[in-house]
């Protein structure tokens, strides 16, 4: 498939749920990575990105709205040694832990399965980028149920070696707007044009964010030769 321009296939879709995007800057020098919640429901969007230590979590914009905080209050961003982990719940503290244990990306997920939220049973989706001795790869995971059947969860892991500049993956939960939610089908969708400054791509996937379903948006550009980082974090709840 041939990369497609990020901003159409955000606006595109006015519920694509949780996202994430991972791949290079246009100049072959940051490895790039977002990840951006939406919600409908007023648990879901009562929610705020937080820094924590090298990651970040996520907070209940309003204490006295939050009515169950077991799908929504999770770490999506944990950093291990030369490895950023990002997903889209607490899946994030299983492959903290059991990479931390020398088991790979694919086994620590092995462990766990769609989330438990009938009757839409969200995807978990999840991104690990590797960045050793001025060398960068990352995967992309995601544990969904087999069209809507809880019996059976498909496990699909996506690895990209020697990314190519200015393009990314994009894998997020829902492929459209419904109800049930129907989920993500296919490979990570190949996307252009990511920008070499991290205050553009941060631009670029909050304005194509639905008005209405965003929540918020976490963006990491790393330099691929020294390691240091920058964040940016966007919240609609301010």
């Amino acid at each position: 498939m041939k990369p497609v321009c990020l901003a159409t296939e955000l606006s595109g879709n006015t519920y694509p749920g949780r996202g994430i995007v991972m791949g290079l800057s246009a100049d072959g020098k940051k490895a790039v990575t977002c990840y951006f919640i939406m919600g409908r429901s007023v648990n879901s969007r009562n929610r705020i990105f937080v820094e924590d230590g090298e990651g970040i979590r996520t907070e209940a914009f309003d204490p006295s709205k939050l009515t169950d905080p077991s799908l929504i209050i999770y770490a999506p961003v944990r950093v291990l040694g030369n490895k950023t982990i990002v997903t889209n719940g607490d899946q994030t503290d299983t492959i903290y832990e059991l990479m931390d244990k020398q088991q790979t990306f694919e086994q620590a997920l092995r462990t766990r399965t769609f989330e438990p939220d009938a009757p839409n049973y969200t995807p978990r989706i999840s991104g690990i980028m590797h960045i050793d001795g001025g060398k960068y790869n990352y995967a992309l995971s995601i544990l969904k149920s087999d069209d809507g059947d809880p019996s059976s969860t498909l496990r699909q892991t996506f690895a990209y070696n020697n990314p190519k500049p200015g393009i990314g993956r994009f894998l997020h939960t829902y492929s459209s707007d419904g109800d049930p939610l129907p989920s993500f089908e296919g490979e990570p969708t190949p996307v252009r044009d990511i920008p070499d400054s991290i205050d553009e791509m941060t631009a670029l996937v909050w304005n194509n964010l639905n008005e209405d379903n965003k929540v918020s948006l976490f963006v990491r550009y790393i330099d691929i030769e020294s390691g240091k980082y920058e964040t940016r974090i966007v919240n609609k709840n301010q």
